[in-house]
């Protein structure tokens, strides 16, 4: 019989060798030094031989309580070599049916169909990080109350958005497994108002003429690069999303038809930007600079991505507008409010042209060209507007 002893003292040769324990079970050793526990039995009188493990992974005692496991599946009649084929094919299956493989195979299909790298990030983070405590169930075994102690202990650590997001993205997730047959139903529909409501917080904007006037001040006087410095100016004449702006393209721009046409990040539906005369001059201004990248705002590691999301930010604070007075999503309720409140556009044009879902009395979506002449002019009207604003504050600074 084996030692753990005799088993540490054996060396290893030119070619692999055995030495048995007791009822078919031996030790294993290779060229390499590395020991495998082995299993010999008989079945349909022909001889056969498996491997149990690795040693010391698995313990000289293990090694024994598997191998009487294993002479009782050959006193019934099993094959002991088929029956680990179809553990093996098991544990693979089971693998390929937890939460976190089925988020991840969604999230690689979702990935192929365009969805950005920062939330493929953050929809990996919610899978791999958020969910840890569920992701290696398997999905059908995930009930309502387990996945609500996952979405608690986000809740514990003060991310209470983090964990309606994560209840969002699980539910998008169990979807899936229920189109592809590794679920019957989605229990993240079950917890419906069962997370703490997150503080709503409202992004610091400049609304009151007399501070955009400094603001835009500020603006045409900001050292930074060309390319900076053009988005700085357009941010508060196009007043879209910040990431709308940053990846804004050349081949979207149509100068000539004074129009830019894209997808709305938010709503993934054809929005247009109309182009008023000051944005045409300072896209002009910027196209020998940028026109060889797709992006019309190339980031400064490379022209083949667009500007760092936090450029926009990083030169509002370098011109003293920090994120509790101004953002670059700021410039989107700037507009929405002085447009209505200031120059009296009807709020349906202001919601159309903020890309917002704006829906027709009968609840259907209307189309991008809806009221567009009118959203023309008011684009036009907007930006006289800024200028003069900004024509005041430079003569009044000087006295």
């Amino acid at each position: 019989m084996l030692t753990d002893t005799k088993i540490r003292a054996q060396k290893p040769r030119d070619r692999a060798y055995r030495i048995a324990d007791t009822n078919g079970l031996c030790i294993e050793v290779r060229p390499s030094g590395a020991k495998a526990w082995r299993y010999r039995y008989r079945h349909d009188g022909q001889a056969s031989m498996i491997t149990l493990g690795e040693y010391p992974a698995m313990g000289l005692a293990a090694a024994r309580a598997e191998r009487d496991r294993l002479r009782a599946l050959v006193r019934s009649g099993a094959n002991p070599a088929h029956v680990a084929r179809i553990e093996r094919a098991a544990k693979a299956e089971q693998a390929a049916t937890t939460f976190g493989a089925v988020g991840l195979e969604l999230l690689e299909k979702r990935a192929k169909e365009g969805l950005s790298p920062q939330s493929v990030k953050r929809e990996r983070r919610l899978i791999e990080k958020d969910m840890a405590s569920i992701r290696d169930l398997p999905i059908a075994e995930v009930t309502a109350p387990l996945l609500l102690e996952a979405l608690r202990k986000l809740e514990r650590r003060g991310v209470v958005e983090t964990a309606h997001r994560a209840r969002a993205h699980s539910g998008r997730v169990f979807r899936y497994a229920i189109a592809t047959g590794r679920a019957e139903r989605n229990p993240a529909a079950d917890l419906a108002g069962a997370l703490e409501q997150p503080r709503t917080t409202h992004l610091a904007a400049l609304t009151e003429p007399a501070k955009i006037a400094g603001l835009l001040r500020a603006i045409n006087a900001y050292q930074g690069s060309p390319v900076t410095t053009a988005a700085l100016k357009l941010a508060p004449l196009f007043f879209v999303r910040p990431g709308e702006l940053r990846s804004a393209r050349w081949a979207d721009i149509d100068l000539e038809a004074a129009e830019w046409r894209y997808t709305a990040s938010k709503t993934k539906t054809p929005h247009i930007v109309p182009l008023a005369t000051q944005a045409i001059a300072i896209l002009r201004e910027l196209r020998p600079l940028t026109q060889r990248s797709l992006y019309v705002f190339p980031s400064v590691r490379g022209a083949s991505r667009p500007m760092s999301e936090n450029t926009i930010n990083v030169a509002l604070r370098t011109m003293g507008y920090d994120g509790s007075v101004m953002t670059g999503h700021g410039f989107r309720a700037m507009a929405r409010t002085v447009l209505d409140e200031v120059l009296g556009f009807r709020p349906d044009f202001i919601e159309h042209q903020l890309a917002h879902a704006v829906r027709d009395p009968l609840g259907r979506a209307y189309n991008r060209t809806a009221h567009l002449p009118e959203r023309k002019k008011m684009m036009q009207a907007w930006a006289d507007y800024l200028d003069s604003l900004a024509r005041d504050s430079f003569r009044a600074a000087r006295g």
